[in-house]
């Protein structure tokens, strides 16, 4: 979302002016049009001109999917640690402040379980503003528990992915997590519990590579951007004009690498219904 602010002059008088505060009006970043925030708060964060979807909070996303009340948050207080000493243009233990004091949450993931329309499920909900939604050893870690978690109490796993992919500061041990969850994933199917795996603008990298494209049914957003590197770099590499929309969920859908797309208004319907007719057939 782009917030501006601008000077507006009043009855034709030069030199005086009003300023209309910061935060009234959002930019689509799809289509242009200037809307008051309201309106785009009541339609759940989508531009009521072009159904662009605007990238939510974690916690923002919890609310509109769960059921009032019913979310129970698992391990808040897990936070990473500079194991490597890293450091590029700021100290990664200076990011992970920064972000920490930015989001109020300890990584860039918030898991924990609830239910959706009365349905059972362990949730795990990324956080973008969070270092880019990057996957390190917490994430992989709490994906890792809810999973098991809902292994032990025999119910789904919906996981929401908003990310850039492995976060480059924690090297091989972030890489480490793609593996990790995938592998708890694979006792999830063994235990014959469903998991839905709902990718949003953008979900890239690692986060694609593993845990993202494994679901029982894969949900997107309208106009998620998905894949593993970016199509500026994919163009550059192969040095060819990349097809209109690629990497979009609607091109995924069309080419099969995704099961639907659906508008976030739809979206805890959906998912109830999903995680209901999946259950009973692992029942």
């Amino acid at each position: 979302m782009i917030w501006f602010k601008k000077d507006i002059l009043t009855n034709g008088d030069e030199g005086k002016s009003v300023k209309v505060p910061i935060g009234l009006w959002v930019k689509c970043e799809h289509c242009g049009e200037i809307i008051y925030k309201k309106e785009v708060e009541r339609n759940l964060d989508v531009c009521p001109k072009c159904n662009y979807h605007f990238r939510i909070s974690a916690n923002a996303r919890l609310n509109i999917v769960m059921d009032e009340g019913s979310f129970r948050e698992f391990d808040p207080h897990m936070e990473p640690v500079d194991g490597l000493d890293f450091r590029d243009l700021k100290k990664y233990k200076d990011r992970i402040k920064s972000s920490q004091k930015e989001t109020r949450l300890k990584d860039a993931i918030v898991t924990g379980e609830g239910t959706i329309n009365g349905e059972r499920a362990c949730v795990a909900v990324f956080e973008f503003s969070f270092m880019g939604g990057s996957m390190g050893s917490v994430v992989g870690e709490k994906i890792a528990r809810a999973v098991e978690r809902a292994i032990e109490e025999r119910c789904g796993v919906v996981i929401f992915s908003s990310s850039g992919g492995a976060r480059m500061q924690e090297s091989i041990l972030s890489l480490m997590q793609m593996a990790k969850t995938s592998a708890a994933l694979a006792k999830l199917k063994e235990a014959g519990l469903p998991y839905i795996s709902v990718v949003t603008d953008p979900t890239m990298g690692g986060v694609t590579a593993s845990f993202a494209m494994l679901g029982d049914v894969i949900v997107a957003e309208p106009r998620a951007l998905v894949g593993f590197a970016g199509p500026r770099v994919i163009a550059e590499t192969i040095r060819q004009k990349l097809p209109e929309g690629f990497q979009r969920a609607e091109y995924l859908l069309e080419h099969g690498m995704i099961d639907m797309i659906v508008e976030r208004k739809l979206m805890k319907d959906t998912l109830s219904r999903l995680l209901s007719m999946l259950s009973q057939n692992a029942g």
